[in-house]
């Protein structure tokens, strides 16, 4: 039973089988062709019966292996590896079918290659997930073919195969060195430089040989008549959280991703950053209530607790509660925090009903409102209208986004903080948002 659920009739025989049906026809009309035709028949089940003894003579014919990573990256291009060894000792032409996960809907994947004899090959292709979650791989299903082509037998491996996908920790990669040696401006982060010290003040002391003489404070030298120096201590770390609106408003997709998708993959990597910056960081989300909650630290396994805490997070479709959110971030942080909302506002009436709550974090920590820009409405604004109803859809989109604009200068009005971007250049922006506020000294 095994030997005929892997053995498939090719399409060079069908075709072969054509031809000699076509010649039974013709003997018909010349018998002495009849004849021909029938040794014709004889050579081809004869080559027929030859080639699937040559691809059955070895109960080992190939091995292969698929090597998938630990965790797929969110939004990033992962790479599969398929390793392939031919035991036979002629070369072979394979068809390779992996059965990728359903979440991709991809139905048509094969790969075509040929094997020299007894030698082995290492192929590669991409995936790029779009959503968090499992992924399960179903088999590797191999195709081989002899020289001759009339069948080919089957191979199948590494069935059942389930690989997680993380928010786009692939990216702390591309910040984490850069982050440390702030060569950011490749990226088109923005270098600023502080003047004054990198320190905070402690205390007044007498002067010994070897103090920075840049340090004399002269007022406290001219009331002891000796000299006086400022000493200083370094900046203790900063808490930096991460506030992401999993409401509704979130789930609006752009380039396969949802916002909430693009929030979190900034999330992770501006928490990478932060942390290399000796700060603390951390992060929750909100929605009708708050959850997800990791309190900022500046421990090794941070990074860990926050990968962890993004993994599941998704839209609920409720509507935000911000009177929670302000409630909970007065009971629970008491420390003066950069906070980063993650969140979406289409309209100023929308701002209007939250900007009470906002007004209230933002007096006691440093609150940055991070919104998206709708990029697909830039085709409108930009393009050409040739008809009435154009002219009206190219007055209303520029309508949104002046409003979008008119939300930052509201923001603004009240002393908060707000990055208007587009969801691709979310992580960038956040990322010259914080090193910028801490180049000010803000944070």
């Amino acid at each position: 039973m095994h030997f005929f659920k892997s053995l498939y009739l090719q399409d060079r025989f069908f075709y072969a089988i054509l031809g000699i049906i076509v010649c039974f026809v013709m003997s018909f009309i010349f018998p002495n062709f009849f004849f021909i035709t029938k040794l014709l028949l004889l050579i081809l089940l004869t080559f027929l019966f030859l080639d699937i003894v040559i691809l059955y003579a070895t109960r080992t014919g190939i091995s292969g292996k698929r090597e998938t990573p630990e965790k797929f990256s969110n939004g990033d291009d992962n790479a599969i590896h398929i390793h392939l060894e031919n035991y036979y000792t002629f070369p072979i032409d394979v068809k390779i079918i992996d059965e990728i996960p359903e979440q991709f809907q991809v139905r048509d994947f094969s790969i075509l290659k040929k094997i020299p004899a007894s030698s082995a090959i290492e192929l590669k292709y991409k995936l790029r997930p779009t959503e968090r979650g499992a992924y399960t791989f179903g088999k590797l299903n191999v195709y081989i073919k002899s020289i001759l082509g009339l069948v080919s037998r089957r191979f199948y491996f590494d069935n059942k195969v389930m690989v997680p996908t993380y928010p786009a920790f692939l990216q702390l990669k591309k910040y984490d060195l850069l982050a440390i040696s702030n060569n950011l401006t490749m990226y088109g982060i923005k270098k600023i430089r502080r003047i004054g010290h990198t320190m905070e003040f402690e205390q007044i002391k007498d002067y010994v040989t070897g103090d920075d003489l840049r340090t004399i404070n002269w007022k406290a030298t001219a009331k002891r008549n000796q000299l006086m120096v400022n000493q200083f201590q370094d900046e203790k770390s900063q808490p930096v959280y991460s506030v992401i609106d999993k409401g509704r408003v979130m789930k609006m997709p752009f380039d396969g991703l949802s916002l909430l998708d693009y929030a979190i993959n900034a999330t992770l990597v501006l928490s990478n950053v932060i942390l290399k910056k000796q700060d603390k960081a951390g992060m929750f989300t909100f929605s009708k209530k708050v959850e997800n909650i990791v309190v900022a630290e500046k421990r090794s396994a941070q990074m860990s607790m926050i990968l962890e805490s993004l993994y599941n997070v998704d839209t609920d479709f409720f509507e935000s509660d911000y009177g929670r959110l302000y409630a909970d971030i007065k009971r629970n942080i008491k420390h003066r925090s950069l906070i980063l909302l993650y969140t979406n506002f289409e309209t100023l009436d929308a701002l209007h009903r939250q900007l009470p709550y906002l007004k209230g974090i933002a007096k006691s920590h440093l609150l940055v409102v991070v919104f998206f820009k709708n990029t697909e409405l830039d085709e409108l604004i930009h393009g050409d209208a040739t008809t009435i109803q154009e002219a009206y859809d190219k007055v209303i989109a520029e309508k949104f986004s002046f409003e979008k604009r008119l939300i930052v200068s509201e923001l603004k009005k009240y002393g908060i903080h707000s990055i208007l971007t587009s969801p691709e250049n979310l992580t960038i922006d956040a990322i010259n948002k914080y090193l910028e506020m801490k180049a000010r000294g803000l944070v």
